[in-house]
């Protein structure tokens, strides 16, 4: 054979094989959307004290509703992704990590686990005294960390052919204010939820996920009381409307925004009734926005994970980093590193919040992302404290509180900045193409 043509057969041959490994990369980019959940519960038997904050956790002696850990997993040919939360005030990358260890088919950076950031759960921070003493049961923590890989091997498990209803919108009624400021808080309410599209329970919710800025604090830390707060009852109320498991990541709700628990006598409402009231009421706004949604079939599916730095100054953050027996990732000294996750999911973008960033932050950022449903999860991957703008931070007397129990003046910047640039160097969701 001429030496020309068997080049030439070669030459076509390489771009033969070139040709059909990228049908094959195509192929496994539109794969058929799946989408699995399930949840485990955590509540500690006997009862742990519960801890709101800095300081010595405080006893409990009885419960308010089941804590739990939820996973929605979602597939799209080659990309798989886990959204986990936990009923817990936060949780540190060094649990999330165990977690991840113990996950099989999902890469460790496409798991995203946020705390619903309850006043009433046992201290996962392992908070020092000073004396530098913690008092955080460890072993709990660790059936935690099981638990949670648990509920992801199932819900990988139970992946099945699905479709997305995706919506944001105003959650009316008494659900939220901002307690330095009545109205500086955001009241959109983004609703996720994976449908079936095949099988005996096909046209029925798989999952709803709600994201909402809010302290679950209705209850608080110092009644001796162990509770979800109000995010069990929206848990059960969504569950009980056919809406499948239910999820709640929290959003930019630092700074104050609470439960709006006022009363016209002038004092707060704080018992397990309140936090029905306002569960159930958030449950119903949520279903209620996702109603009428359309149907997206066969969605698109995209996530990115990068580490960041955030300089430590606090020193109160410093100290309890150090004395803590939860070790996180420092990324020299007093520098601390953590994961900021961007996931496109259908016609939603998320961007995931590594603390309690203010509700200015949160407005500026989902102001800047390439959709009109931006979700934010705060308190997703690590927990650091308050995230304040350097302009905010120690400018207010109202401020003290939340600039000493943040990492420093440049925290929120570094995320702002880090965010976005993450932002604009992703592909937008597919609808805003």
């Amino acid at each position: 054979m001429n030496i020309k043509l068997v080049f030439v057969c070669f030459f076509l041959g390489i771009c033969q094989i070139l040709t059909t490994q990228q049908v094959f990369a195509q192929q496994l980019a539109v794969g058929h959307f799946k989408a699995g959940a399930a949840f485990r519960i955590i509540t500690p038997n006997p009862l742990l004290p519960v801890s709101g904050g800095i300081g010595t956790p405080k006893k409990s002696t009885e419960k308010n509703g089941e804590l739990s850990v939820r996973a929605l997993v979602l597939e799209k040919g080659n990309v798989r992704v886990a959204i986990v939360n936990i009923d817990n005030l936060g949780w540190p990358a060094a649990l999330g990590n165990k977690s991840r260890a113990l996950i099989k088919g999902i890469p460790p950076e496409n798991i995203l686990i946020g705390a619903t950031h309850t006043h009433s759960g046992p201290d996962a921070y392992g908070f020092p005294n000073e004396k530098g003493e913690s008092f955080a049961d460890l072993k709990y923590l660790d059936d935690c960390v099981e638990k949670i890989a648990d509920a992801v091997n199932e819900a990988i498990g139970k992946l099945e052919d699905a479709s997305l209803k995706i919506a944001v919108g105003e959650a009316k009624g008494k659900i939220a204010y901002n307690y330095y400021a009545d109205q500086l808080y955001d009241p959109r309410c983004g609703v996720i939820q994976a449908i079936a599209t095949s099988g005996p329970k096909k046209g029925n919710p798989i999952a709803t996920l709600v994201n909402y800025a809010v302290h679950p604090e209705v209850i608080g830390s110092g009644r001796g009381i162990l509770s979800p707060d109000l995010c069990g009852p929206l848990y059960d109320r969504i569950e009980s409307q056919g809406g499948g498991v239910a999820l709640f990541m929290n959003g930019a709700q630092g700074g104050m925004v609470t439960a709006d628990n006022r009363q016209e006598n002038g004092k707060e409402a704080s018992d397990w009734n309140e936090c029905k009231r306002i569960g159930e009421l958030l449950a119903d706004e949520a279903l209620g926005i996702v109603k009428d949604a359309a149907i997206q079939e066969n969605p698109a599916l995209y996530c990115v994970a990068k580490k960041i730095e955030f300089p430590v100054d606090s020193e109160i953050m410093r100290y309890i980093l150090q004395k803590s027996p939860i070790k996180n990732e420092m990324a020299g000294e007093n520098r601390i590193a953590t994961q900021l996750n961007l996931l496109n999911i259908g016609t939603a973008q998320i961007l995931t919040v590594p603390g309690e960033a203010l509700p200015n932050i949160g407005y500026y950022v989902k102001r800047h992302m390439n959709t009109k449903q931006p979700f934010l999860f705060g308190l997703t991957n690590d927990a650091f404290g308050y995230m304040l703008t350097k302009v905010d931070f120690t400018s207010f007397k109202r401020y003290d509180y939340v600039s000493r129990t943040s990492l420093g003046e440049m925290t929120g910047e570094i995320y702002m900045e880090q965010a976005l640039k993450l932002v604009n160097e992703s592909p937008k969701p597919e609808s805003n193409k």
